[in-house]
């Protein structure tokens, strides 16, 4: 349309995907302009999950993030032929000691917690841990959206950031 190109979604016919595109639109306008505007949880369009909202954690959520973390890091601990992985030895009253510590982001989808990333600031150092996605929903961009969400919350004091895996988990490293 007068020498743009025009997103593949408005020419589709189907108006629920329409609205969706142009409320995302509106939402990173606002972020770009106005980011004060925001509610602090915001909703991402990652392909197969439907209104993936990503907030910032609460100890209400605890439990369902030492589910995930346990489904998660048994992966890990075959990657790496260890059961000695601190998320795999950790209980409820663990996660809800560290989520007082931690930037902590949770990724719902509908009523289910599907991925989480925490994040906090040692000497200059952001340190980001607990890079946790589903096993059902690998590889669908919940992981590289939630990294971006992590690193902008990054004070403006750090100088570096510092993500921890196995030295087994080849897969986590090619990602990384």
């Amino acid at each position: 349309w007068r020498g743009h190109d025009v997103p593949p979604v408005l020419l589709s016919g189907d108006h629920a995907r329409i609205a969706a595109w142009r409320h995302e639109q509106a939402v990173r306008r606002t972020a770009a302009r106005r980011p004060d505007l925001l509610h602090p949880s915001h909703t991402l369009t990652v392909a197969g999950i439907q209104d993936a909202e990503v907030r910032t954690a609460t100890p209400s959520d605890a439990g369902e993030l030492l589910t995930l973390q346990l489904a998660c890091w048994v992966r890990e601990a075959q990657a790496n032929e260890t059961l000695d992985i601190p998320p795999l030895r950790e209980d409820l009253a663990a996660v809800q000691a560290w989520l007082g510590t931690w930037t902590t982001f949770v990724v719902r989808s509908g009523s289910r917690l599907v991925a989480a990333v925490r994040g906090r600031l040692e000497g200059d150092t952001w340190e980001v841990g607990r890079l946790m996605v589903a096993p059902d929903l690998q590889g669908a961009g919940l992981g590289r959206a939630l990294l971006e969400a992590v690193e902008a919350e990054a004070p403006a004091d750090a100088t570096a950031y510092a993500l921890f895996t196995g030295a087994g988990s080849k897969r986590n490293q090619r990602m990384y």
